[in-house]
Parts: C-alpha cells; structure tokens; sequence
C-alpha cells in the first residue's frame, strides 16, 4: 500500500527531521549551485529570510532548489496565474541522497522505532537486505543517487499522485517507468514558473482621484517599473536546471461599470517598443483621445468608488539543459484594483 508507506515515512522523518537532515545534507557542488538567493521547492528543513517577499533559504535534502535573484521585488508583488486550466506540476520525483547519506538517515529513523518493528523489518530488506537493494548501493554509491518525491504546496492538488517509495537510478539511466513525474528540464522551468513573482499593476491615471463624467482618463505605466524577472529551477546533485522568464507584453483594464468606454475598445493595451504602456497626460490633451484610457459614461455616485482593474498579460519561456532556445509555457496574468471616483459635471447658470 504505497499512500500507507508514505504516510508513515513523513511521521518518520517528520520526527527527526531536526536532527538528522541538518547534519545528512546532500552536498551541492560548487560549480552546479548558484551562490545565495537559493530556496528549496518541496521537501527538506529550510531557514532564512526575506527581502521585499524574495526568499533566500538553503534547505537539507531538497531535492530542487530555486534562485531568485532575477526574481520581482518590492511591497507589492505576486504569483502569475497560468492561462487555462494549466498549472505547474504538484509533485515530482528528483535525486536527492547520495547512498551513504539515505543509509543513515533510514538507519537512523529505524533506531527511533517510531514506525514499529513489522515497517522497520520491511524497510531493511527493502534497502539493505537484498530485496532488491543491498546494503543501499554502497557498492555502487559513484554511479548514482536515492531519488524520492517532492511535493508543491503552492499547487497542493495532485501531490499524492507521487506515491512510490524512494528509489535508485543510475546516472545516465531514465527513471522506471512508474514514475511518470520524473524530473526534466521541462518540468524544472514548470517549477520556477510556479516562484516567480511580479509587481501589481497600479496605473497612473490623469485626472487622478476623480475624474468627469464623459471626460477621458488618461492611464499608463512607467517602463522602470516592469521589466522582464526570472527564477531558476536546479538540481543540487545532477546540475540539470531551467530558467522561466515572463515578460509584459499587454495590459488590460475593466472599469469597474458597464456605464464606461475603452481605449482601445477591447480594453488590451500592448507595450510601447522602450516599454512603457500608454502615454503620460500632458496639457493640451483634455480634448483627445488617449491611446490607452477609459471615458466613464456615469458618476460613481452614493454606490462608492468604481473598482478599477488593470491585468498585465506575462508572456513565459525558458531555457535550459539541453534546451538553449527559449521555449513557451502558457501565459500568465497579475492584476490589482484601485478606486476611481466618477463626479457629474456641475454647469453653471448665470
């Protein structure tokens, strides 16, 4: 019953987890790990800190690590939300003990006795007794590594799926065939697509705070403030590893009322070629058209302010091993609201 073997391996490894993974992490070499900004993704005990919502952690045993360095900062940032019904995978299988470091972390959960003599027993055959591992590959501990699942709690539906108990594979040797979810440098940019953050999308209006029934608001966004990020997917042992870029391509808005027009008419915005969106209201302009704006056609009234949104679409590719070319993953969208106020034009009688 694998979901029962799994179940009572977390028990046992939750258990020890802080005296043993600390002391039983896998080393990364130096020349396969980028420095700092480095975050595990699924398993494995973590520490840090954060800087404007950028984790900079080390994690013992994680099977992938991610960089974030290229990553968006600021107060104000968030997760991408995929086009579609796509979403980065919820769990995968990944290198993550050498055969000396999973010898003693299971020797070491054995001697706990946390899991009962009859999973203890199985477990020793399983991986020292012969049936099928010997001694946990000792004897081969240069040509290979333990691979075992990690999960996705950003995307935790699914997670069970990666089920099957840690398993050997020699290097330059596919995965078994009953572990679909094995990683890849595909499914590594799929992971970094599920780290990177970006930054909301407040946009400057003219007039700003309140505005005019049937007078045009001017709406923009200043280029320095968006600008391609990217997240770094690696594993620690084998230096497979993926880069996922999003970069703004359009900005959407919805007033807020169906009392209102766009411009243009769909609403979509597309970036300027130095990477601005729109243009910034200058005098004069009161009386013309803004190339991305709203007009409201009714005042807000005693309802409160019209809830305005502004979407930027992020187009997404990556590279990586064995892929040098960007390659696209779906698109994803982030976006805020702010409050607008809509007065009625008072005319004068005289």
């Amino acid at each position: 019953m694998p979901a029962m073997r799994r179940a009572k391996r977390a028990l046992a490894v939750g258990a020890t987890i802080g005296v043993s993974l600390l002391t039983l992490a896998v080393p990364a070499h130096a020349d396969k790990t980028p420095p700092g900004g480095a975050g595990s993704v699924g398993g494995g005990s973590a520490s840090g800190d954060a800087d404007d919502q950028n984790v900079s952690a080390e994690a013992s045993g994680s099977t992938v690590k991610t960089d974030t360095h290229n990553n968006g900062k600021g107060p104000s940032v968030g997760p991408l939300t995929p086009a579609g019904n796509w979403t980065p995978p919820a769990c995968w299988y990944a290198p993550k003990y050498s055969a000396a470091d999973f010898k003693k972390l299971e020797e070491h959960t054995w001697s706990l006795e946390s899991t009962g003599y009859e999973w203890d027993a199985q477990q020793r055959d399983h991986y020292a007794g012969g049936h099928p591992y010997k001694d946990f590959n000792l004897a081969k501990a240069d040509k290979g590594y333990w691979w075992t699942s990690d999960v996705n709690t950003s995307f935790p539906p699914g997670w069970d799926s990666c089920n099957k108990e840690p398993f050997w594979v020699d290097n330059g040797t596919p995965p078994p065939a009953d572990a679909p979810q094995a990683v890849t440098p595909q499914i590594l940019a799929e992971i970094a697509y599920a780290s990177v953050r970006v930054p909301d999308t407040h946009v400057t209006l003219a007039p700003d705070g309140a505005t005019k029934v049937n007078l045009p608001t001017w709406t923009w966004l200043d280029k320095t403030n968006f600008k391609p990020v990217s997240v770094r997917a690696y594993v620690p042992l084998t230096g497979m590893n993926a880069t996922t870029t999003a970069k703004p391509v359009a900005l959407k808005l919805e007033p807020g009322t169906a009392d209102a027009e766009t411009y243009p008419a769909s609403g979509e915005c597309t970036f300027n070629a130095d990477g601005s969106i729109g243009t910034p209201y200058a005098k004069g302009d009161a009386d013309k058209t803004p190339p991305c704006g709203l007009t409201y056609l009714r005042a807000s009234g005693d309802n409160g302010p019209y809830r305005l949104k502004a979407t930027i679409t992020w187009e997404i590719s990556w590279t990586g091993t064995g892929q040098p070319s960007p390659k696209k993953l779906p698109e994803g969208t982030f976006g805020t609201t702010q409050d607008v106020t809509v007065d009625e034009i008072q005319a004068v009688n005289r």
